[in-house]
């Protein structure tokens, strides 16, 4: 392995061999530390991407380094022929702090969804026929590229190049609950939504349009499916999203934070969801292998303490004070919940995140207008008051 490629060589070599379907930017990381990133020139960078709401404890955390390190030197990997411990006591600890009962480990949000569809269509087959395979998803809506999660993700970009999609799929606005009447029926078998959309813009789904959603699914006998992938374990004050409406759903589909920065993905079941499925109607070789889930259950550890989450809720409310002082008359709207955040301007976002390359911020869109910050919910006052001067700077 060459270590002396410069920052332009290792970018060439990229381009070279990896398929390019990402639009990166044109900077090389190395290391991080906490809230900061650190590139091949020696930059350093306040990160408010938390690779994409992924490393919830920050960068290089010491208790998921030293889990990850006790582990490796233990036991890496065996295939779920086989029990292993921090499996077992992830999927434990999971259940009881959700409603859940039971868990599916897989190793991304994207394979969360396609699970969650499976279950949802074995469910409704059991439960209404043959007939009951419909899968209702909402406008704006981000739920993953591959085949099934593609079909319920309503982009005409993502889904053009790749239809014919999985059938059987009704769109609906969201937040729309008279629109969602018309579609939920007898041969619904599962509704999912986001209770906070990530790529979506940060629309928060208002609570009666979920009690509403909730109800409408125990007529028809359909599953509730809340997508918590980006939303989740600790982001929005609560340990769940799903806790600020008091809605309950049959199945939640996690994935990103849980895996402290190893791929990880779950759903969370209740019981009558899990009591349809059987050996063999579903499997994954790497899923929630010792060391992922030793990580997972560090994550979930500190995300779920009470001291976490009243320091998210108190840097969340000082964030909020501090976006809404801010005198810019291109803000049109500032939106989302906790340490999930949607800034909507009235113009392309896009040349504010690399004005923050420039300067040594991280930040996202969502959206050609809408700026998205995704902290780690270890972020302080002072690291809210770089990204406030910044964006006053930066004439937002």
């Amino acid at each position: 392995m060459n270590t002396d490629l410069n920052t332009q060589e290792i970018i060439n070599l990229d381009a070279a061999y990896v398929l390019g379907t990402y639009p990166r930017a044109p900077i090389v990381f190395e290391s991080g530390q906490g809230m900061w990133l650190f590139d091949s020139k020696g930059r350093r960078y306040l990160d408010f991407t938390s690779g994409i709401a992924v490393n919830a404890l920050g960068h290089a955390a010491p208790e998921i380094v030293q889990a990850v390190e006790t582990q490796i030197h233990k036991l890496m990997h065996v295939s779920n022929l086989y029990y292993t411990r921090p499996q077992a006591e992830l999927a434990r600890d999971l259940c009881q702090k959700s409603f859940a009962e039971r868990v599916f480990f897989c190793n991304s949000g994207a394979e969360a969804v396609e699970a969650a569809i499976k279950f949802a269509r074995k469910s409704g087959r059991q439960a209404g026929g043959e007939q009951k395979t419909r899968l209702v998803a909402f406008s704006g809506g981000f739920h993953g590229r591959t085949m099934g999660a593609l079909a319920l993700t309503a982009r005409e970009k993502y889904q053009a190049p790749f239809r014919p999609l999985m059938p059987n799929v009704d769109i609906v606005p969201f937040n729309d609950l008279q629109a969602a009447k018309q579609v939920i029926g007898p041969q619904t078998c599962g509704v999912i939504v986001e209770p906070i959309q990530g790529e979506g813009g940060l629309q928060v789904a208002d609570e009666k349009f979920l009690a509403g959603l909730r109800e409408l699914c125990d007529r028809h006998n359909a599953r509730l499916i809340f997508d918590e992938i980006q939303c989740g374990l600790g982001r929005t004050g609560k340990l769940w999203a799903y806790e600020h409406s008091g809605v309950i759903p049959d199945m939640m589909t996690l994935a990103k934070a849980l895996g402290g920065g190893l791929p990880m993905g779950a759903v969370l079941l209740n019981g009558h969801c899990a009591e349809v499925i059987a050996p063999g109607d579903h499997g994954s070789t790497f899923a929630a292998g010792p060391v992922a889930a030793s990580s997972a259950q560090v994550v979930l550890d500190r995300v779920s303490s009470a001291a976490m989450l009243a320091h998210v809720n108190q840097v969340a409310g000082y964030l909020a004070e501090r976006l809404a002082a801010l005198q810019s008359p291109h803000i049109q709207e500032i939106r989302g919940r906790g340490l999930m955040i949607g800034i909507r301007l009235d113009r392309d976002v896009q040349p504010l995140l690399e004005a923050g390359y420039q300067q040594g911020i991280l930040l996202l869109n969502a959206g050609p207008d809408v700026l998205r910050l995704l902290p780690a919910l270890i972020l302080t006052k002072e690291h809210v008051d770089l990204l406030v001067e910044f964006l006053t700077g930066a004439q937002l």
